[in-house]
């Protein structure tokens, strides 16, 4: 049978439904079925999307498939509906013809859910990203137009009868492709289950942070693992080989990987002893600012100027790290001013305390303590400490503002602050006393 044979054939068998009064009820049962689909999904999404708030895992199972639901539904309708028609109509091709389009139009949504989900979710769309998407979409409609025309056995039998030679063995195109297929599916599948488990897991407030990260991690590595050996078992390598790959990742880490090998054992580390958890505010070497993210590798940092910084977690276990909210988030600022050396300077003390407090930031109970720390050259040296509980905000903004509330307390009480007094000489001419005198 020649490749347009099959084609002909069904362009025959629709042409020959189009004279039968049957035709009414292939028709009925497509509008029927997409209708009734995309409503199903629609209705589903809409009440599943409104308990957000629940966090339970049937409406993280269905939101998780929302893209996929509508053609996917339609295309199980058109199934029952075949079923249906076949005890009473000898043929349905158009049932036929239209089921693999919903088929493969349910592929694309779900291949580029899951790609989106695990590789962009809080990242812009790239343009690998975007010519991969139409790549898979060409090749489903590919695949799809040799289906429906009936080429697809003939391209089959000659990949399957292609082989080439790997070695001392020889394997044909169609075991490679349905292998890297498996492997690349299976591993998809997995990545998106982690993501999918992460995003459950962080959702739940009873949870520590760091324990739910590392629920996550790991069941995100064992998924990884299983995904891995189900899909070696599917392609028919034996399990045996892994021996020789486990020794050649020994001797890699005992060569060059013995900095990577630590990073990720230390990242485990910090989350298992929660000597740091996501939103403390830390210091560690030259490197300061809030834990957005702890990864098994790195740990990334935000500084109050939105400057990013990953840090290797081997830093944050070897080295010394100042944590301003471990188990207390109040944190000391002090700032000082100097008056005049006529000022009274019990008034001036007691007048920067209450100009303190009159910040929102400033703690309450922890009251601001203003003391005079020093005699300046210029005038009297007075310090003032205040204490805040939001470290996280940063420490710059808090401290102009209570310096602003120190300089109109000064102003508004007459309080001189001195300017510096400074005689300049010019070298080789007498004091300007000697030249009048």
């Amino acid at each position: 049978m020649t490749p347009q044979q099959p084609l002909l054939k069904l362009i025959d068998d629709i042409t020959g439904d189009f004279k039968n009064i049957l035709l009414v009820w292939q028709l009925g049962a497509i509008v029927a079925s997409i209708v009734l689909g995309w409503t199903l999904a629609t209705m589903l999404r809409t009440r599943f999307g409104r308990n957000e708030s629940q966090g339970n895992m049937a409406r993280f199972g269905v939101e998780s498939f929302g893209r996929v639901m509508g053609p996917l539904a339609i295309m199980c309708l058109l199934w029952l509906s075949r079923l249906v028609l076949r005890q009473y109509m000898p043929h349905t091709n158009l049932i036929n013809v239209a089921m693999p389009i919903f088929g493969a139009l349910a592929a694309i949504r779900f291949t580029f859910y899951v790609l989106r989900r695990v590789f962009a979710r809080h990242r812009e769309i790239s343009p690998g990203m975007i010519s991969f998407e139409k790549l898979f979409q060409l090749l489903v409609w590919a695949a799809y137009v040799l289906y429906i025309t009936g080429m697809w056995d003939e391209v089959f039998y000659f990949l399957d009868h292609t082989v080439l030679p790997l070695g001392k063995y020889k394997v044909s195109i169609a075991d490679i492709l349905q292998a890297a297929i498996s492997v690349v599916v299976l591993l998809m599948l997995a990545l998106w289950a982690g993501t999918a488990l992460e995003e459950w897991l962080m959702k739940m407030q009873g949870m520590h942070t760091n324990l739910r990260v590392v629920v996550s991690r790991t069941a995100r590595a064992v998924l990884i693992l299983v995904a891995v050996l189900l899909s070696l078992s599917l392609v028919g390598i034996d399990l045996t080989v892994l021996s020789v790959f486990g020794g050649a990742l020994g001797v890699g880490l005992g060569l060059g990987l013995q900095k990577i090998a630590s990073n990720y054992v230390s990242g485990f580390v910090i989350l298992l002893d929660r000597s740091l958890t996501i939103g403390d505010m830390i210091t560690v070497d030259k490197y300061s600012g809030r834990v957005t993210q702890i990864n098994t590798r790195y740990t990334v940092l935000q500084g109050l100027d939105g400057m990013e910084s990953i840090v290797p977690n081997e830093m944050l276990v070897s080295g010394a790290v100042q944590n301003s909210s471990l188990s207390n988030s109040m944190v000391n600022i002090s700032t000082k001013v100097s008056v005049a050396y006529e000022t009274d300077v019990d008034m001036v003390l007691k007048l920067l305390e209450d100009a303190a407090r009159t910040v929102p930031r400033v703690l309450q109970d922890k009251g601001p303590s203003a003391t005079l720390v020093g005699f300046g050259v210029d005038g009297l040296d007075l310090q003032l400490s205040f204490w805040i509980n939001d470290p996280e905000k940063g420490r710059g903004g808090v401290t102009s503002d209570v310096n602003r509330a120190i300089w109109r307390a000064l102003k508004d009480n007459h309080v001189l602050v001195p300017f510096p007094a400074r005689e300049m000489r010019v070298p080789g001419q007498p004091p300007e006393h000697d030249t009048q005198g």
